[in-house]
């Protein structure tokens, strides 16, 4: 880990911080103000579609500006949409609320590429290792996200309009540490003319490991999203106070950081298709254990394995998709990835709101089977046909 690495991780937790802030209170504010109770999780849905929407324009912004550039302009976004989110909170304006997220989606957007920077920023033989180092930062977000949210709550007459005050702070430090941190000089651009080098997009689909790490940390992210945006109204359903929600939200985000000190060294030790495995079984005992009842230890439980279990599929997925593409083919690559990741969290989104608030928590954990069983099966497919080519 050098000095650069280090301030990219602490980028990282700062990002996860205001992501953790959004999910623990983004649906609670939603409840608050939408026409309609299914309507509650759509500025959750907000962030996700505005980063499926900007992942184009940050690619762009990256291949043009290189990652320096591109950082600091989604971190003035994150202070933008924030203080249009205590606007909208301050005024009691739903659809401000929903346009405000979708801002932010720029932001989000950004903040999933610094994984990838952080394998340009270390030696090619310890890039697992630092893109799960730098994913521990958001160890970060674990501790002050939810202690953000209780702390802010009541700063306002306003409920939770000074947590997103206070996540207009937030980004300003990140941007402080972001300016410290040496990136590789932008990549040259191809002459006037002269087309691009590398395989298209469909090729790189075509990719059978590049397909793999795709659907992997969609639907892994997918589930993860799925089961946490719903967690804060099941357990205002069943009657547990805020403080109780952003307690097991935050062991959450523990369990989703936590083994990032060790994920990266797993990896190189026992294989990417392994680690992503017991990811797949984590979050399948996550669905057993909250289908088990509804205290506040099933709900503590299982959203801290489905925290681990999304680690060990994103980490995994990441690190797979690094071996996929060649360093020309990164922009194009890297924002396929996180774009399919966005498109699934926003079906997730609106998914969960409705589910939740229609059919119950049960259902939701039962759903969730679905996407879990396509990605042990894609990984089963993926280690036969390596144990083919191997063979052959």
């Amino acid at each position: 880990m050098n000095r650069n690495l280090w301030l990219l991780a602490l980028c990282q937790g700062l990002f996860l911080t205001n992501n953790v802030v959004f999910i623990a209170i983004n649906g609670l504010v939603g409840l608050q103000l939408a026409p309609f109770g299914w309507m509650a999780t759509l500025p959750v849905m907000g962030y996700v579609v505005g980063g499926a929407l900007s992942t184009p324009l940050v690619a762009r912004s990256q291949a043009r500006w290189g990652r320096q550039v591109s950082f600091q302009i989604g971190l003035a976004v994150a202070v933008l949409s924030a203080a249009l989110c205590a606007l909208a909170a301050f005024t009691a304006n739903f659809w401000l609320l929903c346009t405000a997220t979708l801002v932010a989606g720029y932001y989000s957007a950004n903040g999933q590429l610094y994984r990838f920077a952080a394998a340009e920023l270390a030696a090619p033989s310890y890039r697992e290792k630092a893109v799960s180092l730098v994913l521990a930062g958001g160890l970060l977000g674990a501790i002050a996200g939810p202690n953000l949210a209780s702390a802010t709550r009541t700063l306002f007459p306003v409920a939770f309009a000074g947590a997103y005050v206070a996540l207009m702070a937030v980004a300003l430090l990140a941007m402080a540490c972001m300016a410290a941190i040496r990136f590789e000089p932008p990549p040259s651009r191809p002459a006037a003319g002269q087309r691009a080098h590398g395989r298209p997009l469909v090729a790189l689909m075509g990719e059978p490991a590049f397909a793999v790490a795709v659907l992997g940390a969609a639907l892994g992210y997918g589930v993860m999203n799925l089961l946490m945006a719903a967690t804060p109204l099941a357990m205002q359903v069943c009657g547990f106070a805020f403080d109780d929600a952003a307690q097991v939200l935050q062991w959450h985000v523990v369990g989703m950081f936590a083994p990032g000190f060790f994920t990266g060294h797993l990896i190189k030790r026992l294989g990417v298709l392994p680690v992503m495995g017991a990811g797949v079984v984590l979050n399948l005992g996550c669905v057993v254990i909250a289908l088990m009842g509804v205290d506040l230890q099933h709900f503590g439980v299982a959203l801290f394995l489905l925290g681990v279990g999304w680690n060990f599929l994103f980490t995994g997925s990441t690190a797979l998709a690094l071996t996929a593409y060649r360093p020309e083919e990164k922009d194009r690559a890297q924002a396929a990835l996180n774009f399919c990741v966005f498109a699934t969290l926003a079906v997730s989104s609106l998914s969960s709101g409705v589910l939740v608030t229609t059919q119950g928590w049960t259902l939701l954990n039962y759903g969730s089977l679905a996407p879990i069983a396509i990605t042990g099966a894609a990984l089963l497919w993926l280690a036969l046909r390596q144990r083919q080519a191997r063979a052959a």
